[in-house]
């Protein structure tokens, strides 16, 4: 492996390359990171497939890395949401990939245009093939469970929806409130008890009313109620949204 190299970018960050076997590779979670990824390790091990470790001497000692190849890289970019990954990705192929080529063997051109288009269709398509053939594979516990990882805990609604649109549900907090009361799983009538869970929901175990206290300046206390999803509710409405489950809806 030759000496590390490091590339620095004012609005990206630094970007740690070294290059193997006459082919560039790119410290992973440095990648990850400038592209935006909340969890770095996460994207790296679902997205990336050729990663290899290797010493990388650091400003805490040498520790081993992992390192991606420019196939990995593109892959990163492609699944990425950051609104400037194609500015990110210019400049990985008009300053760093070049840089590196001037005193590696790496010759091979870095697609772009159509060529990454192309790449870029490819990939979704593989991506959605998967996703189909797990999604049939998979029953409603199974998807519950890999959308849902802390099922005991209760949540709020809002949370709740947020879960909903990670797996593919278009709805907000707005829309999940209006659709729970016109199904009648919340109160929809105006008054105290708005928003709070039907007699029926609370029966099948779906809400929890949390209540908090609080001391208002002039001595009295005022008591806030808030609707919680509990963990058989979590796994309920996963289950109807995105398993068209065996759930029945509440009568």
């Amino acid at each position: 492996m030759n000496d590390l190299t490091i590339f620095n970018s004012s609005e990206f960050g630094e970007i740690r390359t070294v290059t193997i076997d006459g082919k560039p590779y790119f410290v992973a979670v440095d990648v990850a990171a400038a592209l935006g990824y909340a969890t770095p390790r996460d994207a790296i091990s679902r997205h990336c497939k050729g990663v290899v470790k290797r010493d990388t001497p650091t400003s805490s000692g040498i520790q081993q890395m992992s390192y991606i190849n420019e196939g990995d890289l593109y892959r990163l970019i492609m699944k990425s949401k950051l609104p400037s990954a194609e500015k990110f990705e210019s400049w990985v192929v008009d300053e760093v990939l070049p840089a590196i080529r001037k005193t590696g063997s790496y010759q091979i051109k870095a697609p772009q245009g159509k060529e990454l288009l192309a790449l870029a269709v490819l990939e979704a398509q593989k991506t959605i093939e998967a996703q189909t053939a797990e999604i049939e594979r998979m029953k409603p516990k199974e998807i519950f469970a890999d959308a849902v990882a802390a099922s005991h805990t209760s949540i709020l609604i809002g949370d709740l929806a947020k879960l909903l649109r990670q797996n593919g549900v278009e709805t907000g907090q707005r829309r999940l409130f209006d659709w729970l009361r016109e199904n009648g799983y919340l109160i929809k009538r105006k008054g105290s008890d708005w928003n709070m869970p039907t007699q029926r929901s609370m029966e099948h175990g779906l809400f929890e009313v949390k209540e908090s206290t609080v001391n208002n300046p002039d001595g009295s206390v005022r008591i806030n109620r808030t609707t919680k999803v509990t963990g058989k509710g979590q796994q309920y409405f996963i289950n109807k949204f995105v398993g068209n489950s065996t759930c029945v809806a509440l009568r």
